[in-house]
């Protein structure tokens, strides 16, 4: 998998991910929070799907 994220991109996503699962254990206590998971495990692989099929790109080319 390449990668198509940039590094502000991937900063952004894992904060929103941690912020987002931290409300399932404070805050309103809601299993929404778990949704979460998504951006924190795409910021940390760089690779985003549906970057792919937009045919999006947020990682300066090589």
């Amino acid at each position: 998998m390449p990668r198509n994220e940039g590094s502000l991109d991937r900063f952004l996503r894992v904060i929103v991910g941690l912020v987002l699962i931290a409300l399932v254990f404070v805050g309103p206590k809601t299993p929404w929070g778990w949704i979460g998971i998504v951006p924190l495990l795409t910021g940390f692989v760089g690779f985003c799907p549906v970057y792919t099929l937009l045919g999006i790109r947020t990682c300066p080319k090589r």
